[in-house]
């Protein structure tokens, strides 16, 4: 299987090939402008000292900022963190923000880590990139495994060594008393919910009704499951790193793959009930008390590829990458794939679903109401405002609505999918404010 860098490379010729991008451009965003190593010595509390490798890949700043999160993972790497700063860099460059692309991480476990472990190690990750972040220079925000508490000691590690007015704009996703915006925590969400519904009109697929499968119940996952299921969709499976739950009987290996009209698709459910969905508030307090989604009352247990194998309308992958591949492609049974997660689908399976019929809306649109609303929290520090919820998804919607509307279009025109038609105006755009 190729690397996340190579495939985010592949995704870059086909889609430089289809805008009619200069090839001295496309060569310049094959680099990065800045790769930051380093390491990171931290106190533990049985009084040792251990040394984490962290990373910071400045992508590109040719539209503003470098922008993008940091993540702590045991199996964070260079390939990784490049890979994902280009995305950020096509992200921010999909959505129009003034904004280029980034990426952090630390090769650690946080949960082996105590709380006091865990605030000396980000505020040592501070310490080590403060000569090359900052509100006007690079603005990191969350990723996986890192929260609002962690941008919060962040930001108060960077203040101390570079005080200024706004020297809390140099991270985003804080908590509301440090600093953040209002909707942040459900952004990536309610932005992909946004680009949903516009995708199910598209292709006239009534939302209600509409049966999703969610790979993930972590914040992002959790919260979208609540939107459909609010909007009137029924979950019919979702999962976590445990394993997943579903109210269709098993996958029955080889069976026909039906992607007709939706409505007429039932037969996957093991009960008359299951058409009703499963509760994401039910299941998000059985999370809470059990560790996991797996064992939720009246469902059957899955695994994780089984998830993907789910006979629905809409896949959901909002965990890990390169989740759907050459290997499983063929057993997709959804109609729409909305990419939550960031690069879940290898570029080989992209073409096959393409050849399939299935529309996927990529990741680098699907979740980035994120850095959108990254955006508007540094938007507000930097003009000492505060926003209300209301305000930041008002200005959200159409952000994402539009930007859906266009790729939507630009696919159709050149009979590509959604993935190349976003690449391509975002290569666009970039190329338009090439410095």
């Amino acid at each position: 299987m190729s690397s996340a860098f190579q495939n985010a490379m592949q995704q870059l010729d086909a889609a430089a090939a289809i805008a009619g991008i200069d090839p001295a451009v496309v060569d310049a965003l094959r680099v990065p402008e800045h790769i930051r190593e380093f390491d990171i010595p931290v106190a533990m509390d049985d009084r040792t000292q251990k040394v984490f490798k962290g990373y910071r890949v400045q992508y590109n700043s040719w539209r503003g900022p470098y922008k993008g999160g940091i993540r702590y993972h045991a199996n964070v790497d260079l390939d990784e963190v490049k890979a994902l700063a280009f995305w950020m860099t096509i992200k921010t460059a999909v959505v129009d923000i003034p904004m280029g692309g980034g990426k952090g991480g630390v090769i650690v476990n946080p949960k082996e880590l105590s709380v006091g472990e865990l605030e000396r190690l980000t505020r040592g990750y501070a310490q080590a990139v403060k000569d090359f972040v900052g509100p006007t220079v690079d603005v990191p925000a969350p990723d996986v495994n890192t929260t609002p508490q962690i941008m919060a000691w962040f930001a108060d590690e960077y203040c101390k060594l570079a005080p200024s007015p706004t020297c809390r704009a140099v991270v985003t996703g804080k908590p509301i008393e440090a600093g953040g915006s209002e909707g942040r925590g459900t952004a990536t969400a309610q932005g992909g919910f946004y680009v949903l519904l516009a995708a199910l009109e598209k292709m006239g697929i009534a939302a209600s009704g509409a049966r999703v499968a969610i790979q993930g119940f972590g914040n992002a996952g959790a919260i979208m499951a609540e939107l459909c299921h609010a909007a009137g969709m029924n979950i019919v499976a979702v999962s976590d790193s445990q394993g997943g739950v579903s109210l269709q009987a098993p996958v029955i290996p080889d069976a026909p793959i039906d992607r007709g009209d939706p409505g007429s698709r039932n037969s996957g459910f093991n009960n008359s009930d299951s058409e009703v969905g499963l509760n994401p508030l039910d299941i998000s307090a059985w999370k809470k008390e059990h560790g996991t989604v797996v064992g939720f009352p009246d469902t059957q247990t899955i695994t994780n590829e089984q998830l993907l194998e789910t006979d629905c309308d809409v896949l959901i992958p909002a965990a890990l990458e390169n989740v759907i591949t050459n290997d499983n492609v063929f057993a997709i049974k959804a109609k729409i794939i909305l990419e939550l997660a960031n690069g879940p689908t290898t570029p080989e399976a992209d073409v096959v679903l393409q050849e399939c019929g299935v529309t996927v809306v990529p990741d680098v649109l699907a979740n980035a109401g994120g850095v959108t609303v990254s955006y508007f929290e540094w938007e507000q520090n930097m003009k000492g405002e505060r926003w209300t919820e209301e305000q930041v998804f008002t200005k959200l919607k159409p952000i994402m609505i539009n930007n859906f509307n266009a790729i939507w279009q630009l696919a159709q025109e050149k009979q590509v999918n959604l993935r190349i038609a976003a690449f391509a105006i975002a290569l666009a755009r970039l190329t338009a404010t090439r410095g």
